[in-house]
């Protein structure tokens, strides 16, 4: 029985685990969140060496005034963030995207931060995956 309960517990974790991560529009709202982002991480998976590393993220003002992001910080020079220059509105959506150079080929787990007006201010993301050679490229 004792086995029973570690295989259900592994089964289960993972899922508690992502759904924490990953809440929905409408428990943001319950929670005040203002600035909602649908997902905090983007896994790449394997991408080739000299392939485009761009990824957007796309979030929600939730809030019931203006957000202004103010800057977007990476951990490192090699992940370039862009974000909007302009504020967005209350229910309006709008994109945080991040270019990771892929020139050299290697694992790779960056964060970038979201400073901005919204309450829940900064916010973390994170970018994930593996460079593979050019040879592996098949």
């Amino acid at each position: 029985m004792k086995v029973f309960g570690n295989i259900l517990l592994l089964l289960v974790l993972p899922a508690l685990l992502v759904s924490c991560g990953n809440r929905t529009e409408a428990e943001a709202r319950e929670k005040g969140v203002e600035i909602w982002f649908g997902e905090f991480v983007h896994d790449y998976g394997e991408i080739p060496v000299g392939s485009d590393g761009s990824y957007s993220f796309k979030f929600k003002n939730l809030g019931d005034s203006a957000i202004i992001v103010n800057r977007v910080r990476s951990t490192c020079g090699c992940t370039v963030p862009f974000w909007p220059e302009t504020p967005v509105e209350p229910g309006d959506s709008a994109r945080i995207t991040v270019r990771y150079n892929t020139a050299q080929a290697g694992a790779f787990s960056k964060s970038v931060y979201v400073y901005s007006t919204a309450a829940n201010s900064p916010v973390k993301l994170q970018i994930k995956g593996r460079v593979i050679p050019a040879e592996d490229n098949t």
